[in-house]
């Protein structure tokens, strides 16, 4: 119930007027988003790197209203990986399709995609298309293997775990050459097309991580790469102990190598734990959100984890 309240706010414009403009509210925020500006995410990866961890960087921003907005997003990620290789980070991309203009033009928003990932290639930079709601997500894949078809290689996707869909996704795509994110999703879904119990979640994300691994161990195991920017196939999103720990020991069971297993988490969650598994030689990234529509990510947060709400509650009522 709490959970879907909260997504439901993650939407809501009249609670983004009311809450968003608070200046407390915006410095809770500021546990979870890097800063306003692409300065503050690269001095928020570059911390990262000196830790032994990777980045993705992610420019804030969804379901945009004019092609205007969307052209500036995609304009701006070419500052983006201009910024990334002057400063020498380890870090690669992610990026949202509705921020792409998806819901206004197809079209426009598969040519404003292609010119983003044919910009970062220069620079020998890997892409990830966050996956957002399920009406996207059929348009998601589409855009994805149009880009393929091209010829264009330092794309993938991600896949959610609660959606009852992934397994088929999964299935389909890897043999394609897809790599994956998996992550246990963070949009309000029916329950005629995802799992609603988080006992349900989990079993369908250690069903999706060990196709994932099986994959990855029969297709070479190919490594993270040592410069940040190009991940393996295999990509398991979650600051969950247990779904790690499954992810561990069946990737030892199968004899897939530690560096072609990938590690992600977000930004302010579960330091102790990147650098952790770091240290034993995982390949770990931390998704890197920055700008100024962070309001629609924040509670998405919040709904994840409780316990996040009661700080943002605490805080905002004593300011």
């Amino acid at each position: 119930m709490l959970k879907n309240i909260l997504l439901y706010l993650s939407q809501a414009e009249w609670a983004r007027r009311l809450i968003a403009e608070r200046r407390i509210a915006r410095r809770v925020a500021s546990r979870f988003v890097a800063g306003d500006t692409l300065g503050d995410a690269i001095t928020a990866i570059g911390a990262l790197n000196e830790k032994g961890l990777y980045g993705t960087l992610d420019q804030l921003g969804e379901n945009v209203a004019t092609r205007e907005e969307a052209k500036a997003a995609t304009d701006h990620y070419f500052t983006v990986f201009q910024r990334m290789h002057d400063v020498g980070l380890k870090t690669n991309a992610s990026l949202k399709l509705t921020q792409m203009g998806l819901h206004l033009d197809f079209d426009m928003c598969l040519a404003n995609v292609e010119r983003i990932i044919r910009e970062a290639s220069r620079f020998g930079t890997f892409v990830r298309l966050d996956m957002e709601d399920a009406p996207t997500i059929d348009r998601t894949i589409l855009i994805y293997r149009t880009l393929k078809d091209k010829g264009i290689a330092n794309v993938g996707l991600v896949v959610q775990a609660y959606l009852y869909r992934s397994e088929e996704d999964m299935a389909t795509l890897l043999p394609e050459g897809c790599t994956f994110r998996l992550c246990k999703g963070a949009y309000r879904e029916p329950a005629d097309i995802a799992h609603t119990r988080m006992r349900d979640i989990n079993s369908a994300f250690d069903r999706l991580t060990k196709m994932l691994i099986d994959y990855a161990h029969a297709n070479g195991a190919v490594p993270s790469e040592s410069n940040g920017k190009i991940p393996p196939v295999a990509s398991i999103a979650t600051h969950d102990a247990a779904r790690i720990e499954f992810a561990k020991q069946y990737a030892l069971q199968v004899g897939l190598p530690k560096q072609a297993l990938e590690f992600q988490m977000l930004h302010g969650i579960r330091s102790d734990l990147q650098v952790s598994l770091a240290k034993e030689g995982y390949p770990v990234r931390v998704y890197v959100p920055f700008g100024t529509e962070w309001y629609p990510y924040f509670f998405r947060r919040l709904a994840e984890r409780p316990a996040n709400l009661w700080l943002f509650l605490a805080t905002f009522l004593r300011g």
